[in-house]
């Protein structure tokens, strides 16, 4: 078992987007990964449900300050909930993280084609800053 949890990140936590400051230095990329769930736009930021009809597509990350979770939490707001999920890496090992739920209706939210937020909302480069 991991000393440090694991946090999957599937919209602007992820590299090239918005909040990604928030994880630097605070936690390791571990690698790419997918879940089973439904991905939707709210405009700013995406939603994810619990439903095992599609895949979400995002990142997995070590967190190494365990202070994060606090500043995370607080960020996701009321509208989130924080709980496990399993999740397939890249290379098709299976790994527990935890994930921020939408736990709102999401009235006439777009759904997100694939459950890839970062080819429906280009980010800025992930290679250069």
């Amino acid at each position: 078992m991991d000393a440090e949890p694991l946090l999957f990140t599937y919209g602007t936590l992820m590299r090239g987007f918005r909040l990604h400051a928030r994880l630097e230095g605070r936690a390791d990329f571990v690698g790419a990964g997918e879940i089973s769930g439904l991905l939707f736009d709210l405009g700013r930021y995406p939603a994810a449900l619990r439903d095992g009809g599609g895949l979400i597509r995002g990142e997995v990350y070590r967190l190494k300050d365990p202070g994060l979770w606090l500043a995370l939490d607080s960020a996701e707001g009321s509208q989130y909930h924080r709980g496990e999920v399993g999740v397939r890496l890249a290379r098709g090992r299976l790994v527990t993280a935890y994930i921020y739920w939408y736990v709102k209706p999401v009235g006439p939210a777009v759904p997100i084609p694939g459950g890839d937020y970062r080819a429906h909302v280009p980010a800025k480069s992930i290679y250069h800053r």
